[in-house]
């Protein structure tokens, strides 16, 4: 968990949560920044988006898009997927297109029990919608 690199009273939005994902995951969050996790609809500006996301969600640009709009200008999405093999697993070069094309990129990348976790910043000069 510390590779997520959040701390106490940081804002954290979470987006995507199903009975697949980890609550244990979420919980640690919870716990490291002192406050529960803000649901989808919340109108607090975000230091941090967790998407949970499998393959045959959607389409991942457009849901990157969305999740920028309560960012924080020097915020990130954690981009949580199935490891390689379980069902609903992203491939990662889909997650970096798709990063780069929402005007974002990847920094970091991380493994969580059975999610991987792909850590997406704002490039310089994409300011997050508001």
């Amino acid at each position: 968990m510390q590779n997520l690199e959040l701390k106490k009273g940081m804002l954290v939005q979470e987006v995507g949560w199903d009975e697949d994902c980890d609550p244990a995951l979420s919980e640690a969050v919870e716990d490291l920044i002192g406050s529960v996790l803000l649901e989808d609809d919340t109108d607090e500006v975000v230091d941090v988006v967790i998407l949970w996301w499998r393959q045959g969600d959607g389409d991942l640009v457009d849901r990157l898009m969305d999740v920028m709009g309560p960012l924080s200008d020097d915020g990130c999405v954690w981009v949580f997927t199935p490891k390689t093999g379980l069902d609903g697993h992203v491939e990662p070069a889909v997650i970096a297109e798709s990063a780069q094309t929402a005007g974002m990129m990847q920094t970091k990348t991380g493994g969580l029990g059975e999610w991987a976790g792909a850590r997406l910043a704002l490039r310089k000069g994409s300011v997050p919608k508001r």
